[in-house]
């Protein structure tokens, strides 16, 4: 099961880094700044922007910060992956590991340059300009759902080594 548990995690991450990195490629070579495109009658709006700060714009002083930590969360992933049995937990820190590799590549091979590259986003729910939710990519939206779903698995004491309710019996009792 652990090699099962292994492929789908890396096979997810691979998938969600590709996936990525061709929408960004798509919206930096078809949209235009300042110039979003409503679809879904105005529920979503493609609107091009590069944020050099984290979620909601935050840190845009301290860019070469957000690289070291995905460092760290990767080393994380792939230390769990040691001890790995649960292909939903392999979902999960694969949708993890795939988004903070997808804004990793941004912060190291685009412009302003390494550890300092602004990260393309191009999802505006309800508003072209992030004005009533942030402006988001597919990289966003894999961490997000993969932390979503690990917070799941956690609480349904599902465990990383593929145990189910341990933590319900140990309560038990």
């Amino acid at each position: 099961m652990r090699g099962r548990a292994i492929a789908v995690l890396a096979a997810v991450a691979v998938l969600a880094v590709a996936v990525d990195q061709i929408v960004k490629y798509l919206s930096t070579q078809h949209l235009t700044e300042g110039e979003p495109v409503r679809i879904l009658g105005g529920l979503i709006y493609l609107s091009l922007l590069r944020n050099s700060g984290a979620a909601f714009s935050l840190g845009t002083g301290v860019t070469w910060v957000f690289p070291l930590i995905t460092l760290v969360v990767v080393g994380w992933i792939v230390w769990m992956a040691t001890r790995l049995r649960s292909v939903p937990w392999a979902i999960a820190l694969g949708l993890v590991l795939g988004g903070a590799l997808g804004n990793l590549t941004d912060r190291l091979f685009r412009a302003p340059g390494p550890f300092r590259g602004h990260v393309v986003d191009m999802i505006s729910a309800f508003a072209p300009y992030g004005e009533k939710f942030a402006v988001f990519n597919i990289a966003d939206s894999c961490l997000t759902v993969g932390v979503i779903l690990a917070i799941l698995l956690e609480l349904t004491g599902r465990q990383r080594d593929g145990r189910r309710g341990v933590r319900a019996k140990e309560k038990a009792s």
